[in-house]
């Protein structure tokens, strides 16, 4: 049986094709999201890849923020779901996930088999996602891939006391117009971030093992920081931006394997 997990984000497509609920057939991230051509490019790019057409996909599962504009999926699926038994699937001894994307964050508390014992969202706010870093990235003249090597040279971090990004924005810019280091101001933004995150995590309630997934995860600094204000071992997910999409391929095969099996025993 060969399923198919399509993770449509804010800012990225990813896909995942799989066979028997095993083997990975192919794995696609392309850095546009929901509203543009990223979902259809990249679930045709992960076919490819696999030499396969959408005929022989017997069951194809939309999940993240624009799932339900995905016209080519069988079903849409919450990912909060996709995303516990994909880091499950990958690192069965999971106890939190936190995931930090384009434009939310979500603390998930994990419990057997990959289940969703309880989680708390923030998708009201661009604070505490990647849209913030991306923000800050450009106030401070720097790409974003750039920012967590720049703040790791800072030597007196500086405070960014606003939650809301367009405050925290003017916060930025006043740090920078008195003369507060590059640097100094990065890390900030990172603690920031970081903080308003840890909150969300606090009120899931941490239990280890904490596995963190999403974008925001690829910045090392991010990790480092969460780490600290956590206190306790912080771990990224093999393929981190790919654990919503395998999630999905992964329920639309335990889910819908017999059924398919059976259409096709007739």
């Amino acid at each position: 049986m060969i399923t198919a997990g399509v993770d449509i984000g804010s800012s990225s497509s990813k896909v995942v094709i799989l066979q028997d609920g095993a083997n990975i057939l192919s794995k696609v991230v392309i850095p546009v999201g929901t509203g543009t051509s990223g979902p259809t490019r990249s679930f045709e790019q992960a076919l490819g890849e696999a030499n396969l057409e959408r005929k022989n996909i017997d069951w194809i599962i939309a999940t993240g923020y624009g799932r339900n504009n995905f016209i080519a999926a069988d079903q849409q699926l919450s990912e909060i779901s996709c995303h516990a038994r994909g880091v499950f699937y990958l690192l069965p001894e999971v106890g939190t996930i936190i995931d930090i994307g384009g434009q939310d964050a979500k603390a998930i508390k994990v419990g057997p088999k990959g289940t969703v014992v309880n989680f708390f969202m923030n998708d009201k706010c661009a604070a505490g996602t990647g849209r913030f870093l991306d923000v800050m990235s450009r106030v401070l003249e720097v790409d974003v891939s750039a920012l967590a090597d720049l703040g790791a040279q800072a030597e007196q971090e500086a405070s960014i006391s606003s939650t809301c990004t367009v405050f925290a924005e003017s916060e930025v810019i006043s740090q920078m117009a008195r003369g507060t280091r590059r640097e100094d101001v990065a890390a900030g933004v990172i603690r920031s971030v970081v903080r308003r995150v840890v909150g969300l995590a606090n009120r899931v309630g941490i239990q280890p093992q904490v596995v963190m997934t999403g974008g925001v995860s690829l910045n090392w600094l991010v990790v480092k920081f969460m780490q600290e204000e956590l206190g306790t071992t912080v771990r990224v997910a093999p393929d981190a931006q790919l654990t919503g999409a395998l999630g999905a391929a992964l329920i639309a095969y335990s889910t819908h394997g017999k059924n398919v099996a059976a259409r096709q025993a007739t």
